[in-house]
């Protein structure tokens, strides 16, 4: 993996707290599990021993993964985001031209990216994502998704 992994400083806090909990935490969990599992001797028709080096080995992947994503990681900077226009980091309220509906979203890179929160952070890879980077405020953007093509107009740029 080589590609750069685009992170708030939340995002970056985030991802590094879940590898310290997984490394201290879950592996000493998993440990534990190990080690009574094989206290009742027969490896070979032992579920309890089965089920705990399957975590351990999901476990395993999902630190090598984190590692990997850390190697790559730049940092959304707060000061690129005070141009006026949509920057990865930025806070954008669109106007559905079709319905008015407004809502903000949050650009962020895709890994961080979570359409389920109070301001959903959306990829910069995402259909709307795309079309609202580089734009500015009173703008409007044509989006082609799945689903359809939409029209949104910038009501704000934070």
């Amino acid at each position: 993996m080589s590609q750069v992994i685009y992170l708030t400083k939340e995002g970056l806090q985030k991802l590094e707290e879940e590898l310290k909990n997984l490394k201290e935490v879950k592996r000493v969990e998993i440990a534990e599990k190990l080690k009574e599992a094989i206290s009742f001797w027969d490896l070979s028709e032992n579920s309890e021993y089965e089920d705990a080096r399957n975590e351990q080995a999901q476990v395993e992947l999902r630190i090598t993964d984190l590692e990997e994503q850390l190697k790559h990681v730049e940092i959304i900077e707060e000061s690129k985001k005070t141009t006026g226009k949509v920057t990865m980091g930025s806070l954008v309220e669109i106007e559905s031209l079709e319905d008015k509906e407004k809502v903000s979203y949050k650009i962020v890179g895709s890994t961080e990216s979570n359409i389920l929160w109070e301001t959903p952070l959306i990829s910069n890879e995402s259909p709307v994502g795309k079309a609202l980077l580089g734009k500015k405020k009173w703008d409007s953007v044509k989006v082609k998704a799945h689903s359809g093509s939409f029209e949104y107009k910038i009501l704000s740029v934070k």
